[in-house]
């Protein structure tokens, strides 16, 4: 479909819609030259501006609407631009040129776009609208999702929730409802999860790893009828097949349809299937008239229910209207990256192989959770391919299989996870998209460093607005400015984010030298903006393990994660773990009889792990301090599970019991843990001692082990359990205890201060200058004069030690976050209950590689299967 017309530049523009396609629409409408003669006038349904719906779901995870928001400070302003919210349009008289809202007021428009999105699809099954039923679509209908679920939890131990729909928002409204303590289920007309975007092997692979998670999955199943009480609310879900679900709440999240109703009632076609015909430019039939979005059928004949398309839409539509030459939208890729209860999922290209002569290149493995399928063409070409589990390779794979050409590497070392195989560089052609939400292909990347003297990531993000979307791009972005960057000679920097040009190790130093105690002070001498997930929490670690403070005071508590916020660990069901310090894994009968009085007393489930320490899974947030306060008591602290810091020092029982020892593990071991307990460290540190050269205590696996010799104690570093495992090296033999102390001290020093984010010991010595020998100059010769500035951080350390937790509980300001609802400060709702859902173990018989399968099972008391022991020993 075409027109001949010109549309009027300078006349009353009208956008209808206020949504993220909405928004990207004004900005680049504001962009365009002579944006400022026309008068634009937003029509918006919802009571608030332009958010994030993408991130819907991070509500439930403590980030506030204003979070969200998307219409930057100051721009409708700037702009000229009148938002009118809450006053949606309720008619559009194409003749006259005017649209009417259902505030009663009428206007004028020269040019109108239609914005409106789309509504949530709900089946037309008897009982929708009872009370208790809800869609997942804007930031009120998750409101009242929150709000029901804490009065079925009010009402019922066993509450439940079940989500109409297994697609990607399907999903994430199950792991709202999980987080929130709810029994969850999720019911599927098709025969698996997320058929839209992954195979049937992918499928299989989400739900076993969704229903280990304690969500049960009814797929090839139907809602016939929500069932009713007396009350008119919500009390099960029947399904097509005859059963019934028994449901305290239902969300529907189905689909979602085009929302077309204003263009078919002023006479606009539509498609088939709902969707306003446009053409690649994005004009209705009427050439005043535009649409974009999921309102909008594309040329294509297709309705896109992404936000990448939808941007794509919007920035054609705002260049149509400037009369300004551009691509038209004749199609978008639908590739998609995601993370749903835990689970990492992304599709991209032709996922199902429909391409005749298609083949497929598979990986899977069951065990650690891991599919993987590429698709190949028969000219040897990336077509497409679904990853589940690991989707570290997206940011490569997807632009390779869009830019259409044959691989110049093999696909079977493509399709194995990181870590498993070496690929070698991969190259991407300049034409290939590496940001698809904003359609930035690798060559505009690289012409912005090369050709605009860009030079950070932060740069050729404002250049080119590459990576300004969902962000799955960025890691493959930053690759390419790298590169190009290296490749015109100038200085490479490192930048630990766009915020920070310098690097974790130079940030550290900034800090140790100047005495800087805040993030603010830093960025605002060091850096730029306000910061980001990635800068924050590195900052936060570095100040805490200079001993700026504890981490819960004043601006030091808004740079944690989820983890050191609350000073425990998140598990997947949205409850807290609680880890008592066993320093060497020794206890006493009465620090025993303690943690099991607490784990019955608040319902926890307890495992002894293989670092030597009984963990307690469960907690809610409120819970937080009722149990740390009696393990306190008892005269446990904090074992620093939830930070990047000392975990344990695992030891064997030494020469005190073992007919083989040499040497006293367990007391050394002790002496470790208690000497670094608390060291804060870009990643997280395991230690072990072991008594003789048998190596009970596994110490060549650990960031370093110390194995007994007759004549003293071997040190090792680097090394590495894991899905990448790597034995440590020797760093040195036969030293005697001082010896060894002063070394494992510098070693863990040096590390700490030179180190990048994120970064283990075994990386970082494969990294490091000079490798194992420059390591040993250091700390054992003192080649660069820094050992007595390694001694005085490690002395600083050991004697600013306190425990978080203790010193938590003495403070009242800092318990104020530890409250589960607004109207709790203190103590929870004695109206409320707190359901733990926690992976019990069931009996089972043993599968052909003898291996006792676990499976959720709330009612199932735990048994103990192969695994750690506790050790009982006695004269």
């Amino acid at each position: 479909m075409t027109s001949s017309h010109t549309p009027d530049r300078t006349g009353d523009l009208v956008l209808v819609g206020h949504g993220m396609v909405g928004q990207r629409f004004l900005e680049a409408w504001t962009e365009q030259p002579g944006a400022g003669r026309r008068r634009v006038t937003v029509l918006a349904e919802e009571a608030r501006p332009a958010y994030d719906r993408v991130h819907l779901s991070s509500l439930f995870d403590g980030r506030t609407p204003e979070d969200l928001a998307l219409c930057p400070p100051g721009f409708l302003a700037e702009h000229g631009i009148d938002l009118r919210l809450g006053d949606p349009v309720t008619a559009v008289d194409r003749a006259a040129r005017t649209v009417t809202t259902a505030s009663g007021a009428e206007l004028r428009y020269d040019a109108l776009v239609l914005a409106t999105g789309s509504v949530p699809f709900v089946p037309p099954v008897p009982g929708r609208d009872a009370a208790g039923c809800h869609v997942y679509r804007t930031i009120e209908d998750l409101d009242a999702i929150r709000a029901g679920a804490v009065r079925a939890l009010a009402g019922a131990a066993n509450a439940t929730g079940v989500v109409v729909g297994g697609g990607l928002l399907g999903l994430e409204a199950a792991g709202a409802l999980r987080a929130m303590g709810l029994a969850t289920h999720v019911v599927e007309f098709a025969p698996r999860l997320m058929a839209v975007q992954v195979d049937e092997g992918g499928g299989a692979l989400l739900r076993r790893t969704i229903e280990g998670l304690g969500v049960s999955v009814h797929t090839a199943a139907a809602a016939s009828g929500v069932v009713t009480g007396p009350d008119g609310a919500v009390r099960a879900l029947a399904l097509s097949d005859g059963r019934e679900l028994p449901a305290d709440l239902v969300v529907f999240s189905a689909g979602v349809r085009p929302r077309d109703q204003l263009a078919r009632e002023c006479g606009l076609p539509v498609g088939p299937r709902g969707g306003i015909v446009v053409d690649e430019r994005c004009r209705t039939e009427d050439p005043a008239v535009l649409a974009i979005g999921e309102c909008a059928q594309a040329a294509d004949g297709r309705v896109y229910g992404l936000v990448a398309p939808g941007y794509q839409m919007a920035e054609t539509a705002a260049r149509e209207l400037a009369g300004r030459p551009g691509p038209g939208f004749t199609g978008a890729d639908t590739s998609t990256k995601l993370k749903l209860l835990g689970v990492e999922v992304a599709s991209f290209g032709d996922p199902h192989g429909a391409a005749e002569g298609a083949l497929d290149v598979l990986y899977s493995d069951s065990r650690l959770g891991v599919y993987r399928k590429l698709v190949i063409g028969a000219d040897g070409a990336l077509l497409g391919g679904v990853l589940v589990g690991d989707t570290d390779s997206y940011g490569t794979l997807r632009p390779l299989a869009a830019a259409g050409r044959p691989l110049t590497t093999p696909p079977e070392q493509l399709v194995l996870p990181a870590g498993f195989a070496a690929a070698g560089p991969i190259a991407l052609p300049d034409d290939a998209v590496l940001c698809s939400c904003h359609n930035v292909t690798q060559g505009a990347v690289r012409a912005a460093v090369r050709d605009q003297g860009c030079d950070s990531v932060a740069a050729v993000k404002k250049c080119t607005r590459a990576g300004t979307g969902c962000g799955s791009c960025l890691k493959q972005i930053t690759t390419v400015v790298t590169e190009e960057l290296a490749a015109t000679g100038a200085e490479v920097r490192a930048g630990l984010c766009e915020h920070f040009t310098r690097t974790r190790a130079e940030l550290y130093e900034i800090v140790r030298v100047t005495g800087i105690t805040t993030f603010s002070e830093l960025v605002d001498r060091h850096g730029t903006g306000e910061g980001c997930d990635i800068c924050k929490p590195a900052v936060a670690s570095i100040l805490a393990g200079l001993s700026h403070g504890h981490i819960l005071d004043g601006e030091q508590a808004a740079l944690q994660d989820s983890n050191d916020h609350f000073l425990a660990n998140l598990q997947r069901n949205g409850s807290y773990s609680v880890v008592p310090r066993v320093p060497g894994g020794e206890i006493t009968p009465d620090g025993l009889i303690a943690i099991g009085e607490v784990a019955r007393d608040f319902g926890l489930y307890t495992k002894i792990t293989g670092g030597q320490r009984i963990d307690l899974f469960g907690a809610s947030v409120d819970q937080l301090p009722s149990i740390w306060g009696r393990l306190v008591a008892a005269g446990f602290e904090s074992g620093h599970a939830y930070g990047k810091a000392l975990r344990t020092v695992k030891s064997c029982v030494g020469e005190t019991w073992c007919r083989y020892g040499v040497q006293d593990s367990v007391a050394l071991a002790i002496e470790l843990e208690l000497r670094y307990r608390g060291l804060r460290s870009p990643h997280k540190i395991k230690s072990a001692v072991s008594g003789c050269a048998r190596e009970c205590a596994e110490a060549r696996s650990k960031d370093f082990g110390v194995i007994a010799t007759a004549a003293g104690w071997n040190l090792y570093v680097g090394g590495n359990g894991g899905m990448t495992p790597r034995h440590a090296d020797l760093l040195a033999a036969d030293l005697d205890r001082e010896t060894l102390i002063r070394t494992v001290d510098r070693y863990l020093m040096f590390y700490i201060r030179t180190a990048d984010r994120l970064e283990r010991t075994s990386v970082w010595l494969e990294r490091l200058d000079g490798g194992l020998a420059h390591l040993r100059a250091v700390v054992l010769d003192d080649a660069l004069g820094i050992g007595a500035e390694l001694d005085a951080l490690m002395d600083r350390h050991i004697g600013g030690y306190q425990d978080e937790w203790a010193a938590t509980l003495a403070d009242p300001d800092r318990l104020r976050r530890f409250a589960s609802f607004v109207n709790a400060p203190g103590t929870p709702d004695p109206a409320l209950t707190f359901v733990t859902e926690r992976g019990q173990i069931r009996p089972a018989r043993p599968d052909e590689h003898g291996r006792v399968r676990t499976a959720p099972d709330p009612a199932a008391a735990p048994v103990l299967v192969a695994g750690p022991r506790l050790e009982v020993l006695a004269p």
